[in-house]
């Protein structure tokens, strides 16, 4: 157990690849539903044919695991719905079509209104009912993607972690094409990150701040370790009134540095130490 990671790590780096070199979104959404599958595969073939060594590690996998990959692949097939059938007229009538989109997805947030709080809150009390394997009831979760589980590496409410991390990912996509369709148009967006601009500015490098982002992703600090990198970019983008411009990659270039790839991180905690000190004197 634990080759999972490397299953990760390669999905991640083919949807990097994606996003930086595919612009059509159908096309992005096609590629995307075929690189998840084949890493879902790979998961479900790791898990089945191995035991975890305790409830805990079982319960991290499908609390915190299993649902990344999952969450990409429910993603792309309903950006792939939502692509495919948006109408080619007026830049008017296509916001409001995906507007109608982001109003549906944020009922399934209200339908799973408790489950949605324990997990966004981070609790654990119900985990071993909610992600151990053999604990489901159909009577108490009706709504889903039962089509793509099994019960050999299905729990009750990993597709539900899953579908929340879809659609905040979608919500998020949806409501940055609307804004670009609403500002062509010349209409008022309504978004609250564009009502208070922040009057805070990056002044070192891109780089340095990526290499903060993608730190911060790695250790888990942000929703347990489930946020999406896009997310947490974008997050940054407009706290620090920057444009990161395409950060995937950036992180590859960071990646494949000869020496001291993470030198913005070093000299922040060489900074603190040396804070700290001087305090103390």
């Amino acid at each position: 157990m634990g080759t999972y990671k490397n299953v990760i790590t390669r999905l991640d780096e083919k949807l990097e690849l994606l996003e930086s070199e595919i612009e059509d979104a159908l096309i992005k959404a096609e590629q995307g539903i075929k690189v998840t599958k084949v890493a879902l595969e790979e998961l479900r073939n790791e898990i089945v044919s191995c035991n975890f060594e305790s409830k805990a590690k079982e319960i991290h996998f499908f609390k915190n695991v299993k649902p990344q990959v999952f969450s990409k692949l429910i993603y792309f097939v309903k950006l792939f719905n939502i692509e495919s059938k948006k109408p080619r007229s007026s830049n008017k009538s296509q916001a409001k079509y995906l507007n109608s989109h982001i109003d549906k997805l944020q009922i399934y947030f209200h339908d799973n209104l408790e489950f949605y709080h324990y997990y966004r809150r981070g609790a654990t009390l119900l985990d071993e009912q909610y992600f151990l394997r053999g604990k489901s009831d159909i009577r108490l979760h009706p709504e889903t993607f039962h089509f793509f589980t099994d019960e050999q590496f299905s729990t009750s409410h990993d597709s539900t972690v899953a579908t929340i991390l879809a659609y905040d990912m979608l919500i998020i996509h949806l409501k940055k094409e609307t804004s670009k369709l609403e500002n062509t148009n010349g209409m008022e967006t309504e978004s609250p990150s564009n009502q208070k601009q922040s009057k805070l500015f990056w002044t070192n490098s891109k780089t340095d701040l990526i290499e903060l982002i993608y730190a911060l992703h790695s250790s888990g600090a942000i929703n347990n370790g489930t946020a999406d990198i896009k997310e947490m970019a974008t997050a940054y983008e407009q706290i620090f009134n920057i444009d990161l411009g395409n950060f995937y990659h950036t992180f590859i270039e960071l990646r494949s540095r000869k020496s001291n790839n993470t030198k913005f991180l070093d000299l922040l905690k060489d900074v603190l130490i040396n804070r700290m000190k001087d305090s103390d004197g």
